[in-house]
């Protein structure tokens, strides 16, 4: 199991060469962070699942300096910032923004509401379309301000959440294949029952 997956993960050498973990310097050349271990593998997954689904960009570097002062295994955490991807963004930066409304309180518009949001936007479109990009621009800044509050609580619960679950899963499947491994060992034993 740990050969393929040291085959799946970045290699040291492109981790030391990758322009933004430069300035890590020296401090990547700890044996923990490279080191296959269960806290440093639970560790490194948790923290690259957490700023993976936690920002939509620069995931690696804050994955791979906390990794680094925390002595987690350096590319698994790289590796599981792709968590979010092209095809899994829309469906988790969804179900974030629904879980913030949620967790928020607030409520759906109702149908006039909607009819009032309907004709504002078209009238909107109208004048952007006198105004030009700038004017646009502004409008779509200020539809990002009424989604950004429940979309950041949606991910922060999300990513918090994935983050400790995913810690604790690695740890227990670790042990549970640990222990699996040593009862088939015991049981091959010559005098075994």
């Amino acid at each position: 199991m740990k050969h393929r997956l040291k085959r799946l993960l970045p290699t040291r050498d492109s981790l030391l060469q990758h322009r933004w973990l430069g300035w890590l310097g020296p401090r990547l050349q700890h044996p923990r962070l490279w080191h296959m271990s269960r806290k440093g593998i639970a560790l490194g997954l948790a923290l690259g699942m957490f700023f993976g689904l936690l920002i939509p960009v620069a995931q690696i570097p804050f994955s791979a300096t906390l990794a680094v002062l925390l002595r987690a295994n350096l590319p698994v955490a790289v590796a599981s910032t792709l968590v979010t991807n092209p095809v899994t963004f829309g469906p988790v930066y969804y179900g974030a923004y629904k879980l913030g409304k949620l967790v928020l309180l607030e409520d759906h518009p109702s149908q006039e509401e909607l009819q009032g949001l309907l004709e504002q936007h078209a009238a909107h479109q109208a004048q952007e379309a006198e105004a030009g990009f700038w004017a646009g621009l502004q409008h779509a800044l200020g539809q990002l301000g009424q989604v950004g509050k429940p979309l950041v609580v949606g991910l922060a619960i999300v990513a918090s959440c994935t983050g400790v679950a995913v810690y604790f899963l690695v740890n227990l499947l670790w042990t549970l294949k640990v222990r699996w491994s040593r009862r088939r060992r015991l049981q091959r034993r010559p005098g075994a029952r």
